[in-house]
């Protein structure tokens, strides 16, 4: 089945099988176990594709997804200029109070919700910015056209984490789902904090891919043999 096709109705899928609907409950309910299919209450049971990996490395939602042959796309749930609290400010190197402008993004592949991104930016670095520009546009993208500013680097923790209730409506999982959390502050050449972004992604369809280099070791030093006396 595609990803995103939907189960035929419970009973028909029985008859078809030959097999009774208890049975069929158990098999979908390992294979929802094994991250092949999802149950949305009320709609049904759908097919997912494999999971999509993402390297750890600097790049945008929107160029990962066209890398893959996917079409990208961001939904603004909400935006909004604020004073950054203590926690805000001391990740983009503010004074408390500051304007802050924090975005909260469904991102989607082919139409499929994969992630949730909260974005702060500080207010005097996007003057202008508003919600219909980030409407599935890379903010990358926008920061070096609109704004001449490219990141340069970026420092990035991932842990484990479950979805809430909140969460779970906007990503079309159950509460309690397995997601891993994304945190993200990112700088310009000049070492100036550009944004912090809080991310959530659905753990059944994202996994972690790192390329890790195995370092030489180095030449073990030798002794020359000796014998008592100075024989060699």
């Amino acid at each position: 089945m595609a990803a995103g096709e939907q189960f035929p109705p419970e009973r028909q899928l029985a008859e078809t099988l030959g097999i009774s609907r208890m049975t069929l409950r158990r098999a979908i309910d390992e294979l929802v176990a094994k991250g092949v299919v999802r149950r949305r209450h009320g709609a049904g049971v759908f097919a997912l594709g494999p999971k999509l990996d993402q390297p750890l490395a600097a790049s945008s939602f929107t160029e990962d997804m066209l890398a893959r042959g996917m079409r990208p796309g961001s939904r603004v749930l909400s935006f909004e200029t604020t004073p950054a609290g203590a926690h805000i400010a001391r990740r983009l190197h503010l004074e408390e109070g500051a304007e802050v402008v924090t975005v909260l993004r469904l991102r989607l592949a082919d139409d499929e919700p994969l992630a949730l991104e909260e974005l702060h930016v500080p207010a005097a670095l996007v003057p202008g910015l508003s919600a219909e520009d980030l409407e599935n546009k890379s903010f990358y993208d926008l920061l070096r056209e609109r704004f001449g500013i490219v990141l340069s680097r970026s420092v990035q923790t991932i842990e484990p984490s479950l979805v809430d209730a909140d969460e779970a409506k906007e990503l079309e999982v159950e509460e309690g789902s397995p997601a891993l959390l994304f945190e993200r502050t990112s700088r310009n050449a000049e070492g100036v904090p550009v944004e912090f972004v809080r991310s959530v992604y659905r753990g059944d369809r994202y996994k972690i891919r790192t390329e890790l280099t195995v370092p030489e070791r180095a030449a073990e030093s030798t002794v020359p043999d000796r014998t008592v006396g100075g024989t060699p």
